[in-house]
């Protein structure tokens, strides 16, 4: 319901020779006239009566279209999110309704405020974005017709709005309808050349991967980004820090140590809080509860997911962490020694083993007799089926003779190296 000044000066606009002028002037003097408390329903009653026949039957689709634009830039004065909100949709709502005012639905109508239409959705949107109200906001820019034969639209604009579709709908956790606006930006962006637009593009490819917990690809797109000198250095290094998450994250194996690699010879990295982690993970180090509870603070839902055997994707990545540190500590281990290693129990960590042999992530075999895991030396591929040891007849007895060799040659090159500094020493003490 409009306030009394505003009905009277809409009455006063509709008795004008020039409506169009009166209708713009009326929304530039809208603050001196209107309250906070009554805005919102003045600026609805112009909308009306801008688009309505038999009120305003001087106005055409031209001087409709420019009054509307101005409707929008006054409503952006005001800066209020909910006036935007609630201006915007009822001026989305008059429109379809006077595209199909007396049953008359034709494509001419509907057609002639493509890009007013498209303007008062932005400003809900943005109205929605400033209260936090994400989904919405990605459903107001979805309605935008980019696609159609009656507006010119550019690639530009069709990326600038996918973006920021896809922004909201990750803001929200909803990675399905974000991945499938990313999809569509895929077609298009190696049109655009604005460095900025890239950037989100870049960036939003990252976060769909790293909510999917595509952790490794999520590392490396986050660390390219955290190299780009268009993002300031507090941004960098949130970037830096989102990489290293995600490197820790990723499921262990000689992909995640070549990605651990390349974080920690960065030297921004020493001044993460992640780096203690990093360091440990980077030198096949055993991590200990208290430092993982610590790095799970900092961690987003989504990274503390529980997975299909009822654990989180934390816990799964230091198991399988501390799996390749024992590797490095023992020759061979049994699966009730191992499991009080990780933390599971004894058939828990023989199937742990077993799939990172079977994957390529670890070099070994498993004596399932005798309840042991043997470890090998080397670095595991990657490749499926490229972890399993062959088993070497006599192997064990030919390392315990070798060792036995090289320690008899060393106690014989130090006698030899006492016979000649000391040989009366040697002569009167060596038994032979």
């Amino acid at each position: 319901m409009a306030s009394p000044k505003i009905s009277d000066a809409l009455a006063q606009v509709q008795s004008s020779s020039d409506q169009a002028s009166a209708f713009e002037n009326l929304l530039s003097n809208l603050k001196s006239i209107s309250t906070p408390q009554t805005v919102s329903g003045d600026l609805k009653a112009i909308v009306d009566a801008v688009l309505s026949s038999s009120t305003s039957p001087q106005l055409g689709v031209i001087a409709q279209r420019s009054i509307l634009g101005k409707l929008v830039e006054t409503v952006r004065e005001f800066d209020n999110a909910d006036l935007s909100v609630e201006v915007g949709s009822h001026a989305i709502e008059a429109l379809a309704s006077a595209a199909t005012a007396g049953g008359q639905a034709t494509s001419a109508s509907s057609g002639a405020f493509l890009d007013q239409a498209a303007a008062l959705r932005e400003l809900v949107a943005d109205g929605h974005e400033a209260n936090e109200e994400h989904a919405e906001a990605a459903q107001a820019l979805s309605e935008i017709a980019l696609d159609s034969s009656q507006r010119r639209v550019t690639a530009e604009d069709r990326v600038r709005v996918w973006v920021r579709i896809v922004r909201n709908y990750l803001e929200v956790d909803d990675t399905t309808n974000a991945e499938t606006y990313l999809n569509k930006l895929k077609n298009v962006i190696y049109q655009v050349a604005d460095p900025a637009l890239n950037l989100h593009f870049r960036l939003s490819q990252a976060r769909i991967r790293d909510a999917k917990r595509e952790f490794l690809p999520a590392c490396h797109a986050y660390h390219d980004i955290s190299l780009s000198p268009s993002i300031s250095d507090d941004e960098r290094l949130h970037t830096l820090g989102m990489a290293v998450k995600c490197a820790i994250l990723a499921p262990a194996g000689p992909l995640r140590s070549r990605a651990l690699g390349r974080l920690f010879k960065d030297e921004r990295a020493g001044g993460l809080p992640e780096f203690g982690m990093l360091e440990k993970m980077f030198f096949d180090r055993l991590l200990a509860t208290s430092e993982v509870q610590k790095f799970a603070e900092g961690l987003a839902p989504h990274q503390l997911a529980t997975t299909a055997d009822g654990s989180t994707v934390l816990a799964r990545a230091v198991v399988e962490h501390n799996l390749l540190g024992v590797s490095r500590l023992y020759s061979n281990i049994g699966f009730d020694a191992l499991g009080g290693l990780l933390g599971l129990d004894a058939d828990k960590a023989e199937d742990t083993t077993a799939k990172m042999i079977e994957q390529g992530r670890l070099v070994g075999r498993i004596d399932q007799i005798d309840r042991v895991i043997w470890f090998e030396g080397g670095e595991a591929s990657g490749e499926k089926g490229s972890g399993r040891a062959e088993v070497t007849v006599g192997k064990e007895m030919r390392r315990w003779d070798v060792n036995v060799q090289s320690l008899a040659e060393e106690v014989e090159n130090v006698t030899n190296a006492l016979q000649r500094e000391f040989p009366d020493f040697v002569a009167a003490n060596l038994v032979v």
